[in-house]
């Protein structure tokens, strides 16, 4: 593809962004870095308040962890434009020209709209909330929380609502989170979930720890239910959320059934998508097929190490390593993107819940075989103030005892242990190999054998003694 060579702009090549959170801005600012404006033109487009904001952020800033909203946002759109980046807020992209080089974007306020041509583009255009196809999804006092400007209107909402009642639709991430917060906030709470237990990136099993501790917060949690409708009062407000057999009063509605990737842009240009919905690059972060076109976050597919397969991680490390990687290749570097092991932790309350690699079902999905063990220990010496029961469940391939998987719920001190488990599965370690790993250890941090090393033994012991 020959350059165009700026169009007339001095020469200068002209990168542009859709997207103005972590990844398309990291991918902005990466490219500014290598590139002096001379060189590299920026622009960048956002159609919504913020920029560089964290999502990830939103539950604490809604049940009053973080104070004020702002200490969210990393960087002000006024910050990137003095580092160069033509950042324009309130912008909306509506179309992506591929073959003519260049995209359509409205203003939002004003409704104008203007083509401007690239010779670099890089799609970052997120997730969006799956807003269930029901009667009464978009009444007032119902709400998503995928960005700042959800968040705010979410507040508003709680501040002005004289009942006390929440009901969250979902119990993944975003679910168990918010329904913390507004326990936080004084709300009744009861979380309506259509799986077996709540998390479903754990397994059931584990599952049912968290939903334990949920319930010891004093949080209702109903499980095996499907939301059929959202009934609204008199006032056209949302006052229940109906399930096939009951009814859960409320006065607000969190919706937490997750995300999907905002691709329509890309589906509509003719770019590939795979068959989560996602954008599919090569480890350059390039959209496949497409010499000068990169995309990576929330809109992105990302191979699983362990499973070999492509999967759907909307998550924000993953959406700042890959700007990362874009913006040093758009500047003209090079980095890639290997993948990832699918490692993410969470809490409720004191309870900490982690997990990486594969699930079981996940393991019987791609076709191996494997032995799943679950062990009881504590997060220190248990003679030592504070240790705290921690529950570790670790899946091996059977035969060769390959790491799988790893999931961890307990107290203080068990989320970040699941690090250990994320190396070792990106170095493709045995189970046998982890009982020797050198962990650090003294009794204020762990036992003598740590909970995970503890785990790697057992399953150890099962994949050697397992007879064909």
């Amino acid at each position: 593809m020959g350059m165009s060579g700026g169009r007339g702009n001095g020469g200068r090549e002209r990168l542009v962004v859709i997207g103005g959170d972590a990844a398309g801005m990291s991918a902005a600012s990466q490219a500014r870095r290598l590139r002096d404006p001379g060189e590299l033109e920026i622009v960048a487009f956002e159609r919504g308040h913020f920029s560089s904001f964290s999502a990830c952020g939103i539950p604490y800033w809604v049940g009053g962890e973080v104070p004020e909203r702002d200490r969210l946002i990393a960087r002000t759109p006024e910050e990137h434009r003095a580092r160069d980046i033509d950042l324009r807020m309130r912008t909306e992209v509506t179309e992506i020209d591929v073959a003519g080089q260049r995209v359509r974007a409205r203003d939002v306020d004003s409704g104008t709209e203007s083509w401007t041509p690239y010779d670099k583009l890089v799609i970052a255009t997120g997730a969006r909330p799956v807003r269930p196809d029901l009667p009464g999804a978009d009444a007032p006092g119902v709400h998503g929380v995928q960005t700042l400007d959800d968040g705010q209107a979410l507040l508003d909402t709680l501040a002005r609502t004289r009942g006390r009642r929440a009901v969250v639709v979902g119990a993944g991430y975003i679910g168990v989170e918010m329904a913390e917060a507004l326990i936080n906030r004084g709300f009744e709470v009861t979380v309506v979930n259509r799986g077996e237990e709540p998390m479903s990136t754990l397994d059931p099993d584990m599952g049912r720890l968290v939903h334990r501790a949920m319930e010891g917060l004093g949080i209702t949690m109903v499980n095996d239910a499907e939301v059929t409708k959202l009934l609204t009062g008199q006032d056209g407000r949302v006052r229940a959320v109906a399930a096939e057999d009951a009814e859960y009063p409320a006065d607000v509605v969190i919706l937490g059934i997750g995300v999907r990737p905002e691709t329509a842009l890309a589906r509509a240009a003719g770019l590939p998508l795979g068959a989560h919905g996602g954008l599919l690059t090569d480890l350059a972060m390039r959209v496949r097929g497409h010499e000068n076109i990169w995309a990576g976050g929330d809109c992105v597919e990302v191979l699983n190490l362990v499973s070999g397969q492509e999967q759907y991680v909307p998550l924000g490390t993953h959406a700042n390593k890959h700007g990362q990687v874009i913006g040093t290749n758009a500047g003209g570097g090079y980095a890639t993107f290997p993948g990832v092991v699918g490692t993410a932790v969470s809490k409720v309350c004191d309870l900490e819940i982690a997990r990486t690699g594969l699930r079981e079902k996940d393991a019987r999905r791609v076709g191996l075989r494997f032995e799943a063990v679950t062990i009881e220990s504590t997060s220190r010496a248990g003679y030592y103030p504070g240790a705290a029961p921690m529950t570790v469940k670790m899946l091996a391939e059977t035969r060769t005892g390959r790491l799988l998987g790893v999931q961890i719920v307990g107290r203080e001190g068990a989320g970040k242990r699941v690090d250990i488990a994320a190396v070792a599965l990106t170095a493709r370690m045995t189970v046998e190999q982890m009982t020797a790993l050198d962990l650090g250890y003294a009794p204020p941090f762990s036992p003598v054998w740590d909970p995970v090393l503890v785990a790697a033994r057992k399953a150890t012991a099962r994949v050697r003694h397992e007879t064909p």
